[in-house]
């Protein structure tokens, strides 16, 4: 008996020390990055949160990977794409083919991440898709794809809808408008949105629906035209540099709609403090981001103890804190968990520990939970209202769901 025993604990030693032998001198997660174009202030932060994990990880001896028991420096493999999605093609089918990294990151948005859903698919590598939310990279045929940070589209503007189908009528809102950038980000926001509103049957009529290049710059034309259309709401889906023209335009025309709602005033509202105003944004309705909405966590740094390692990462303030500062340090932590959970480095692998986390993960970002397909289902996002507080600062107060809310909205704008 005892020597059975011994000849299994000289097994297990052997084995473990061919383990540890074949451990990689380091994890390469291969990523892009937009550091100009109409994408870099979404892109940015992303990239630099993600980096600021990766950084936090190294400074404490790496990642702990269950495949070599062992921990392993993470290496960032990083490309600029120049938001521009040809080379974005390019740059992601090199990190596959020629860098042949470990796991593959895509950069932030649907536009640049549509190029990294084909080629991942094609050669079969797991996706950890960052923020890309559009409905078309989830399928029950595409098993490399999940999604991180971000709810995807075909439920994220749920409490928006909510709030008009529940609350709504009450409060006179009867005539909407829609408008929406036509890519695939925006684009699948506003076909949910319209579907919610008419599904639900309740009285409200949308008398004004136009999508627009994502490249548009000038909505005065468009402002007046909505305007014309007299709705109790309006409601536009887009991206940063979109909502930062609009809500320019508006008050250039001078138009003061009942009700407004903007993406990006709560994903990025320091971005969009800068560029359009504090009383260009006082009652615009907006996505309550993690950035600003506090969540339990059970892995990863909580919001305040996060911000203060952003603020002192980033002292220069030259990157502004929202949502998408959060997303990246997001993916870090489902890959960490993953890492430590997955046997082997194989794609297909790596996709079971990711779902595995699913339900039983909670980051800085909210529950995060998966479909069926890889689209993100538990970090959704309350409907808010941007208003100043005491000390003339913009606040969120959240007005839906009513579980969530922190005060009445304000209706009609005055």
């Amino acid at each position: 008996m005892l020597r059975v025993l011994g000849a299994a604990l000289i097994g297990l030693t052997f084995a473990t020390q061919v383990h540890a032998a074949d451990a990689p001198a380091e994890i390469k997660i291969g990523t892009l990055y937009a550091s100009s174009g109409r994408f870099a202030s979404i892109s940015m932060p992303v990239f630099s949160s993600l980096k600021l994990w990766a950084d936090l990880k190294n400074a404490d001896g790496g990642v702990y990977v269950k495949a070599f028991d062992k921990k392993l420096p993470v290496k960032l493999v990083a490309y600029d794409d120049q938001s521009n999605t040809a080379t974005a093609s390019t740059l992601y089918n090199q990190l596959v083919t020629q860098d042949k990294v470990d796991l593959l990151v895509a950069d932030s948005g649907s536009v640049l991440t549509a190029p990294a859903v084909t080629i991942a698919r094609d050669h079969k590598m797991f996706l950890f898709d960052q923020t890309g939310t559009g409905a078309s990279f989830f399928s029950k045929d595409n098993p490399y794809i999940a999604l991180m940070a971000d709810p995807v589209s075909t439920i994220w503007p749920k409490p928006v809808a909510d709030f008009v189908i529940h609350d709504g009528p009450a409060l006179g809102i009867k005539k909407i408008a829609i408008l929406y950038s036509t890519n695939e980000f925006t684009g699948t926001q506003a076909t949910a949105f319209r579907k919610f509103i008419k599904d639900s049957g309740a009285p409200v009529e949308i008398v004004y629906d136009q999508g627009v290049p994502t490249e548009t710059t000038n909505y005065t034309v468009i402002v007046n035209n909505i305007n014309n259309t007299h709705p109790d709401a309006v409601f536009t889906f887009g991206y940063a540099p979109n909502d930062i023209a609009f809500l320019r335009n508006v008050a250039d025309v001078g138009v003061k709609f009942k009700m407004l709602f903007v993406i990006y005033a709560g994903l990025e509202k320091e971005l969009l403090e800068k560029n359009v105003g504090d009383k260009g944004l006082e009652h615009v309705f907006t996505y309550v981001p993690a950035s600003d909405l506090e969540y339990p966590v059970n892995f990863g740094m909580n919001l305040p103890t996060y911000k203060a390692a952003w603020d002192k990462k980033y002292s220069d303030g030259k990157l502004e804190f929202g949502l998408n500062a959060v997303a990246g340090y997001t993916t870090g932590l489902v890959i960490e968990k993953a890492l430590s959970v997955a046997t082997s480095l194989d794609q297909m692998e790596l996709r079971r520990a990711v779902f595995s986390l699913s339900g039983n993960l909670k980051t800085l970002c909210g529950p995060f939970a998966l479909d069926e397909t890889g689209g993100q289902t538990g970090e959704l996002t309350p409907l808010g209202q941007l208003e100043f507080d005491d000390h003339g600062h913009l606040k969120f107060v959240s007005i839906y769901p009513h579980d969530t809310a922190t005060g009445k909205p304000v209706y009609p704008r005055p």
